[in-house]
């Protein structure tokens, strides 16, 4: 039988786009940023799925996009990728849902193989990872909040550590030993299996 373990991060495209000067020429051309919309919303869209589900991530994904308009005269133009900010402000938009995210991690651990099959669209789909089932869902689930985001923004949006401290606004020291301690907590919850497969160091 198979560990159980995370979905392995989405491959990410470089950007073909640079994202500063975009929405530096919002402030004048508003019509401009939808240039980041089109870029990023699918990318956001489906982290924002696995976390909560397709029904909240409509429009948590919209609000995401709504906020940073309104916010982006406060854009850091040195970073010239949106990536992090964007995952940073669902993922603070998220944790409005920390129970219905709590709930669902915990009603898929509950599951028996043969109802994880049964519900795999209605139930698993709508998770944190479409990996995250059984112990491992119920163990995701038990880790304090900020564990577990540093933990499913390093598992399923391919940021670097460096763009996760970024869309926190945490340091990069914090994210580390986030990771390190959720990472332990899951081992231990899974006999000392690691559902990351030891993914740190291609992540720095």
């Amino acid at each position: 039988m198979n560990e159980p373990h995370l979905a392995d991060p989405p491959d990410v495209a470089p950007p073909s786009q640079d994202d500063a000067v975009v929405i530096e020429q919002s402030w004048d051309e508003p019509e401009r940023f939808g240039a980041v919309f089109d870029a990023h919303y699918t990318e956001i869209h489906r982290y924002v799925s696995r976390r909560l589900g397709p029904h909240a991530a409509d429009d948590v994904s919209a609000e995401t996009f709504a906020l940073a308009f309104r916010q982006r005269r406060r854009y850091d133009l040195s970073h010239r990728s949106a990536r992090p900010w964007l995952y940073g402000i669902a993922t603070n938009l998220i944790s409005r849902y920390r129970r219905d995210e709590v709930r669902l991690l915990r009603t898929v651990g509950r599951l028996h193989p043969e109802e994880e099959r049964d519900h795999e669209d209605e139930v698993t789909a709508k998770v944190s990872a479409q990996g995250v089932k059984g112990a491992l869902a119920r163990a995701v689930a038990a880790l304090p909040a900020g564990q577990r985001d540093v933990l499913l923004l390093v598992a399923l949006s391919g940021l670097s550590y460096e763009e996760v401290a970024q869309a926190l606004d945490v340091p990069f020291g914090t994210v580390s030993s986030r990771l390190n301690r959720a990472r332990g907590k899951l081992r231990k919850a899974l006999g000392g299996t690691n559902p990351l497969l030891d993914e740190e160091e291609t992540h720095r």
